[in-house]
């Protein structure tokens, strides 16, 4: 078929192939190719770009992941910022694949060195570029929607692990105070983060409060600070049997 022809040559190019380019290759009409093009960005095997297309690899899946990420992102910005200033040059830290954790790497740099733990394959370009921080990604099985890894491997793989500072997202916290992921293997792998670290902060922005989440995978009890933002109302806060940092978004 001709569109995976489409595919073997963006694959073999790698590089971005206009419109006219592929209609000369493959000796069709321009208007041949845009068809082709739009099945193929429906099936999300192609990026459409001005004129043309490029395959979608890691490109496509780091613009999805980071559809989360920027989402609040001046929240999530200055949770990480404040997050930074809980870590000590030397430690070993465990960072999961959240949003939110995302924010954190990026105020890492001036903390070196560091060991750094994660399931996030996002994470390697933020941190892979400073030269003091070793970085090590935890195996498992690949979950390309949030670009990170994750399973029984990854998580028999933190038994081995002494860290001292793990940080952690939450899709969810009920009013009893239960951190939720949105499914059952995120909900284990995390738990059994938690119980990896020494010292554990929970990262978590208020809209997370009563947002949605099924499966739960610890309390705010079991960690030693929440960071998070404004928002929550006095009552609530009075009730939490946690040290909570509150931060103001800020560009």
């Amino acid at each position: 078929m001709r569109k995976d022809e489409i595919l073997r040559l963006l694959r073999t190019l790698q590089r971005e192939l206009k419109v006219e380019e592929l209609a000369r290759m493959l000796t069709v009409s321009p208007l041949s190719i845009r068809r082709d093009l739009s099945k193929l960005h429906e099936e999300r095997a192609i990026i459409r770009t001005h004129g043309g297309c490029m395959v979608a690899g890691r490109a496509a899946l780091e613009t999805e992941y980071h559809l989360k990420v920027g989402h609040h992102f001046d929240l999530k910005h200055s949770i990480g910022r404040l997050a930074a200033d809980q870590v000590v040059a030397g430690s070993t830290l465990l960072i999961n694949d959240g949003s939110t954790t995302f924010h954190l790497t990026t105020h890492l740099a001036h903390k070196a060195p560091l060991t750094v733990y994660t399931n996030s394959l996002a994470m390697i370009a933020e941190l892979g570029r400073v030269r003091d921080i070793e970085l090590y990604i935890l195996g498992g099985k690949y979950i390309s929607d949030l670009y990170s890894l994750r399973g029984s491997l990854t998580e028999h793989v933190l038994e081995l692990l002494s860290i001292d500072v793990v940080f952690l997202g939450a899709d969810a916290i009920d009013e009893e105070g239960r951190c939720l992921a949105s499914n059952p293997e995120e909900a284990n792998l995390t738990k059994a983060m938690l119980r990896s670290g020494r010292k554990k902060i929970l990262l978590a922005d208020h809209t997370k409060l009563n947002a949605e989440g099924h499966f739960v995978y610890g309390t705010l009890q079991e960690f030693d600070l929440w960071i998070t933002s404004q928002g929550l109302d006095e009552s609530t806060l009075n009730n939490l049997a946690i040290e909570v940092e509150i931060v103001e978004a800020k560009p």
